[in-house]
């Protein structure tokens, strides 16, 4: 089921919300920058988010025999040993995982500045694709001359928009691009 989010003030533009069913798994994407320890599967229930666990998934195998104190010790060793960060995911369903990034990698990549921000945003990008909150918009239009009186018809819609917070302030700031260039040419 779609819904409509919004409508611009003149009522010649709307944006309806729609979930996007299709959508790829982010880990699946070259631009992934955090590497991904999975912990449990729940019995196999679900796959491994990262297959190879980057270039510390041999310590984590050293480390996870400990059940209690295995997490901890390779957050510390992250941390200590590589200047890195570690943080950990535990899905209501989906695996449970460690996300990290060394010290070497986050000075590469902004100085280390905003490394927990960086992980913490590729780790909410995998959970929305897990839990199926990601959506895509429709931009549509009465303006059109062919259209008969209260007809809509689409003027843009994109898709893969992880996130239901994110989708809808990008949908809105759509719909009032379109209406500002429609303001722009009455």
């Amino acid at each position: 089921m779609t819904d409509v989010l919004a409508t611009s003030e003149d009522g010649r533009y709307r944006v309806r919300m729609v979930r996007d069913e299709n959508a790829q798994n982010p880990r699946e994407s070259a631009d992934t920058l955090v590497h991904v320890v999975t912990i449990d599967t729940h019995l196999g229930q679900y796959g491994a988010v990262d297959e190879d666990g980057g270039p510390l998934a041999e310590q984590w195998r050293r480390l996870a025999w400990n059940k209690w104190r295995g997490i901890e010790t390779f957050t510390r060793y992250v941390a200590l040993m590589h200047g890195g960060i570690v943080l950990e995911s535990a899905p209501e369903k989906g695996p449970r995982s460690l996300w990290y990034m060394t010290g070497e990698e986050a000075i590469a990549l902004d100085g280390g500045l905003m490394t927990e921000a960086y992980v913490e945003a590729e780790m909410q990008e995998y959970e929305a694709w897990l839990a199926g909150d990601v959506w895509g918009f429709v931009v549509e239009t009465t303006r059109p001359w062919y259209l008969a009186s209260g007809e809509w018809a689409p003027v843009d819609a994109p898709r893969g928009f992880y996130g239901g917070t994110y989708a809808r302030a990008q949908a809105r700031e759509c719909l009032a691009f379109y209406a500002a260039q429609s303001a722009g040419t009455s």
